[in-house]
């Protein structure tokens, strides 16, 4: 390609708006332009980004005996309706309608679509395993887009789907994808890290997302620092420290108490640490049930293990005047006296005499026990693990990290196949049997932002082969004629020797052509200029060395 005749050239300055390196150097360089907040062109460069990371995916999958295909964007909503999960990712689905009054749901995510698909063939166990993956543009409502390619409402993605007769089988599989995905990203200059995580709306028992650690990253995780033990924050699991088992147990007692509704007000009224208070929160799941959540004062809810210990679909906090109709007010709800179902973290059996409210403004119940004032229907880990928590059973500090999730891996089990009419296979005993099943994400825009902002220094992106739009970007310096003839040669040579090549032709400066050179990134620099006294060398360069060699041109073309 000829940058002259490049369509999305360079510019010098990026909205303020823009956060990351990144991010400012896809902008800059014409790989990318926002259509609208978490929408974006995939301009020519950007394309061929895109195109060689989903090369490198492509032939993973491949060699791990999966098949492509393509499915709808366009997804009927009642198959969503089957699952339920209409309830659970409403506020995340985008829907249209078409000129018959159908309802669609744009593909955020396609489980329900492919299982529709497998079950309109007669499969039997000798038919499985069954692994299929697609690259398709997905759509999801998010609330604040942000941060460029990896916050995006319209975005392309690499996911697979795989079927298995018996959940033995699929084990075996998930582990060879986790490791698959791991070649995928080493191959394209990431480390990432397989960290455990929650299935959110997605269903079924465990998964695991791959992290690159950058701080630009929204996921937070936990990683034990003997490197045993690495978790998503929302599913890491911790020991709880017992606080004053040698404290005496007293008599309960109920106080007036001037103070705000936070843990907070609470620390500077009684002179006490947090984890001296039961924090009692009301949560409404998607039937309408109220239920009860308590936990040590000190910790926070990980919804995502919420979910898990109430069996709900979704949950959200009541509101105060909900609070209120059940006899209470927010800030001083209570668990002693509400007969709601009840769910309770594991850290509620940590602390003798809690302070907690007494479901009236200003009042509060002091030294409360767990076990003789009150208990819970379900006494789980349901709270957010933090930097310097201990891995549970006592081992290894926990500590924090942030980092992009470029890719993940969902054990779905039979959730799908027994929520699904239909989706089972003949067992080799005749019985009808639904499928186990699993399902592997990969962002490619997530993947390509990762690597922009990993792969830079302070002129510009410094992408790694595998991903690199082009392998040498050749620059002419010099306007005379015989400099222009010998470029123009040297490119078309290569092209015919079937390289990859970027030729800048403009008739700009040196100085500009490498300042674009520094911010495009591509690997190999090759430099035809008027002051090379051999005809025959170009000065080539790598990933901007500081020294450039000089290199025969018949070196750089290889002969049969």
């Amino acid at each position: 390609m000829r940058y002259s005749r490049l369509f999305g050239k360079s510019i010098r300055a990026v909205s303020q708006d823009v956060r990351s390196r990144g991010h400012e150097f896809l902008i800059r360089g014409g790989f990318i332009r926002e259509s609208g907040a978490g929408r974006f062109y995939q301009l020519p460069l950007g394309m061929r980004v895109q195109e060689r990371v989903c090369q490198v995916v492509r032939e993973e999958m491949d060699a791990a005996g999966y098949q492509q295909m393509l499915a709808p964007i366009l997804h009927p909503r009642e198959l969503w309706e089957e699952t339920r999960r209409t309830e659970s990712v409403s506020f995340e689905l985008m829907q249209v309608r078409d000129r018959s009054d159908r309802s669609f749901v744009l593909g955020g995510t396609a489980e329900e679509m492919m299982v529709a698909l497998v079950r309109q063939f007669a499969l039997s166990e000798r038919d499985l395993p069954v692994a299929i993956y697609q690259f398709s543009t997905k759509f999801r409502d998010e609330l604040r887009a942000r941060g460029g390619l990896l916050r995006a409402r319209e975005f392309l993605m690499k996911d697979a789907y795989s079927f298995h007769a018996s959940r033995e089988d699929f084990e075996s599989h998930y582990l060879q994808m986790g490791d698959a995905y791991q070649r995928i990203f080493e191959r394209l200059g990431l480390s990432a890290q397989l960290v455990a995580a929650g299935n959110g709306y997605m269903g079924g028992d465990y998964a695991h997302e791959l992290i690159v650690e950058h701080p630009i990253g929204e996921s937070r995780y936990l990683v034990a620092e003997d490197g045993s033990y690495a978790a998503h924050e929302d599913v890491a699991t911790f020991e709880r420290e017992v606080m004053n088992s040698d404290e005496p147990i007293r008599d309960l007692q109920v106080v007036t108490a001037q103070r705000g509704a936070s843990v907070e007000d609470g620390v500077a009224l009684y002179k006490q640490a947090a984890w001296r208070q039961i924090k009692t929160l009301i949560y409404v799941s998607e039937s309408g049930e109220r239920i009860l959540v308590c936990i040590r004062g000190d910790l926070d809810i990980s919804e995502e293990k919420l979910l898990r210990a109430s069996g709900c679909g979704a949950l959200r906090l009541a509101t105060e005047a909900e609070v209120l109709e059940l006899g209470s007010v927010v800030g001083f709800v209570s668990p002693l006296r509400l007969k709601h179902r009840s769910i309770g973290d594991i850290s509620l059996t940590t602390v003798r005499n809690f302070i907690t409210g007494a479901d009236e403004l200003h009042r509060d119940s002091l030294n409360v026990q767990y076990g003789r004032d009150f208990t819970v229907d379900t006494l789980a880990d349901i709270a957010i693990a933090r930097d310097g928590h201990r891995r549970e059973g006592g081992g290894s500090v926990l500590r924090e990290r942030r980092g992009i999730e470029v890719g993940n891996i969902f054990q779905l089990g039979t959730w799908y196949s027994e929520r699904m009419q239909g989706a089972s296979f003949t067992a080799s005993s005749g019985a009808k049997t639904p499928y186990h099943m699993g399902r592997y994400g990969l962002g490619i825009g997530r993947t390509v932002a990762a690597i922009a902002d990993i792969h830079h220094d302070q002129a510009g992106l410094l992408w790694p082969s595998s991903a690199a739009p082009y392998a040498y970007h050749l620059i002419q310096i010099g306007g005379d004629d015989s400099t222009k003839g010998r470029a123009d040669a040297l490119y078309k040579a290569l092209i015919a020797s079937g390289k990859q090549v970027l030729f800048d032709d403009r008739d700009v400066s040196a100085g500009v052509k490498l300042s674009d050179a520094d911010l495009l990134g591509i690997p190999t620099r090759v430099i035809v200029s008027a002051r090379q006294e051999d005809a025959r060398a170009v000065e080539v360069q790598h990933y901007r060395a500081s020294q450039t060699s000089k290199v025969s041109v018949d070196a750089l073309i290889p002969t049969e």
